[in-house]
């Protein structure tokens, strides 16, 4: 595939997933094959995803307390400006790893692509 597609792709899939959440992200990543870098960037946005429904969901858990609204403000700043930095730099070709994520899909090889 044509590099300028890939990297279409890959920025696509980060900012896209600010509406859509995981579900940009497993698609790209299953229909994509190798490891290329929409593939890669695909897996980093569904982990991102994947961990921002996560901590929603503790955020939820903690509205009784009222941190948690704190929290899922927190959550939802970070999802859209993360996703964002990281849609820019995947459409320059940059390789972008979000600074909290939890690796629920591994990278090559098993092990987590840092």
């Amino acid at each position: 595939m044509d590099e300028n597609k890939e990297r279409l792709i890959a920025g696509l899939t980060h900012f896209i997933g600010i509406f859509f959440g995981p579900f940009p992200g497993l698609i790209v990543f299953f229909i994509k094959s190798g490891e290329g870098l929409a593939r890669d960037q695909a897996r980093e946005a569904l982990n991102f995803q994947l961990t921002i429904i996560l901590v929603s969901i503790i955020g939820w858990a903690l509205v009784t307390l009222y941190i948690g609204v704190y929290l899922l403000f927190f959550i939802g700043v970070a999802d859209v400006l993360f996703s964002i930095i990281g849609s820019v730099r995947a459409s320059s070709g940059e390789e972008y790893r979000y600074p909290f994520n939890i690796r629920f899909i591994k990278g090559p090889g098993g092990y987590a692509s840092i």
